[in-house]
């Protein structure tokens, strides 16, 4: 099995988003793993640390169709999934699509739109499709979601509820910059260099539908050991055993967390599964899913803490 095609992939890809922004390494191999496998991406931070931003310009080194939806508090269902307008010329009713036909949907600041709202992208993000007047639409193939959102303890937020949740393969939260990145960024922007918009900045596609289904292919023919999978279900069902958690992940959680440690394998140029590509998938594809217990909460203990503890402890194959 040639991986080399996604070790190149991963290169031209980071260097083509280095053009506009500096940093987030992890996140980068999060969204490009999740495109690998069929899975989508909600990136979490405080406005200003450049989520919406990384996704646009990510955007611009795939050759798809993409679209953005803003989400605010008066978005409703039908400005998402579309809906059937009456055509008077033709005495029938025609679709009219919403954002979400397309392969690339960046859901902006999701969480600051009520749950009705956010709940238009459950059967879609699921079943590849939408329901319209009681027919199914398919979207794709690919079809892929990159969510934003803002912390659940900043005022207009409406918390995702499980179900969502569970639907995103990775959830990734963005930290401040460094101190040197974040000198690298004012330097650019003293300078007058145009970061707003990733075309204008000079980010070239790098990579096109076709080819994508191709890389796909690649991913799915990399080794995943019986050991390996055997760690991965393991490892899941243990944050249901887990005295601090209320609930742990769901099989679906196993499921889509080995699916990307192959695509993780193939960017560091193997053809083969190790425990060390499970351990660093673990916090982005579990935290999400995870609910902490109430007595956990009151003794302050996070998510990404008692899942640290539980990989720590989980023997892995040798």
């Amino acid at each position: 099995m040639d991986v080399e095609p996604l070790v190149a992939l991963r290169k031209r890809v980071g260097e083509e988003v280095a053009k506009v922004v500096i940093g987030q390494t992890e996140a980068i191999d999060l969204v490009l793993t999740a495109l690998l496998v069929d899975g989508h991406v909600l990136l979490e931070g405080v406005p200003g640390v450049a989520k919406t931003l990384l996704a646009r310009t990510l955007a611009a080194t795939l050759t798809l169709d993409f679209r953005r939806i803003q989400f605010t508090p008066d978005l409703m269902p039908g400005d998402v999934i579309g809906a059937n307008v009456f055509n008077f010329q033709t005495n029938a009713f025609v679709l009219t699509p919403g954002p979400i036909f397309s392969q690339l949907l960046l859901a902006d600041e999701i969480n600051r739109t009520p749950p009705k709202t956010q709940a238009a992208l459950l059967e879609a993000m699921q079943e590849r499709s939408v329901t319209i007047d009681g027919r199914g639409h398919p979207l794709g193939p690919p079809f892929m979601v990159i969510a934003t959102q803002n912390p659940i303890e900043q005022q207009g937020t409406y918390p995702l509820p499980e179900a969502q949740l569970d639907r995103f393969l990775f959830k990734h939260r963005f930290d401040y910059p460094s101190r040197d990145e974040e000198l690298a960024v004012v330097t650019r922007h003293s300078a007058g260099t145009e970061l707003a918009d990733p075309i204008v900045a000079g980010v070239g596609a790098v990579i096109d539908a076709p080819r994508l289904a191709e890389l796909k292919a690649i991913v799915r023919g990399v080794q995943l050991k019986d050991e390996i999978v055997a760690y991965v279900v393991d490892l899941v069902r243990s944050t249901r055993e887990h005295p601090s958690l209320q609930f742990g992940g769901s099989p679906r959680a196993a499921t889509m967390l080995a699916s990307s440690a192959r695509a993780l394998a193939a960017f560091e140029g193997r053809d083969f599964v190790i425990p060390d590509d499970v351990k660093r998938l673990a916090q982005p594809a579990l935290r999400h899913r995870l609910v902490l217990s109430p007595s956990a909460e009151i003794e302050g203990q996070s998510v990404d803490s008692v899942l640290a503890q539980i990989v720590e402890h989980q023997a892995a194959p040798r």
